[in-house]
């Protein structure tokens, strides 16, 4: 799974899903590309299976850019713990998305193979996307 090296904090807070995304909002590498048009936590196991979903359509045709990367720690109690006792191991990896975000990027396919490939990919994802071309 995708998790950072190493962090300067452990653990941090959950934070504000809110606002629109000021960086990572246009196309910069390749042809075709992956918006986001909600808010919400990409997990590092979602970017996975959208990452193989994507990688399996073009058939090692292509280049393929993920633009995001999970860098912010979710933690979680163990189960039937009582309250209190300070706060939970981290659990998983998030990446924190807002609308204008672009996910994936992908050239060197045709266009519809790619809408098709980037729509089997936004099965996977916790949010609504848009395809976005150049």
């Amino acid at each position: 799974m995708l998790m950072p090296k190493r962090v300067k904090f452990r653990r941090s807070q959950r934070g504000r899903r809110k606002g629109i995304s000021t960086k990572g909002c246009q196309l910069n590498f390749g042809k075709y590309g992956l918006k986001a048009i909600e808010c919400g936590w990409f997990r590092d196991n979602q970017i996975e299976a959208a990452r193989v979903a994507l990688t399996r359509k073009v058939q090692r045709g292509g280049k393929i850019w993920i633009r995001v990367f999970p860098d912010k720690p979710v933690s979680k109690k163990p189960a039937e713990t009582r309250m209190g006792k300070g706060k939970g191991t981290p659990d998983h990896w998030v990446c924190v998305v807002r609308p204008g975000r672009v996910l994936f990027e992908i050239e060197g396919v045709p266009r519809e193979l790619a809408r098709e490939a980037m729509r089997l990919c936004a099965h996977k994802l916790p949010f609504r996307t848009e395809f976005v071309e150049r």
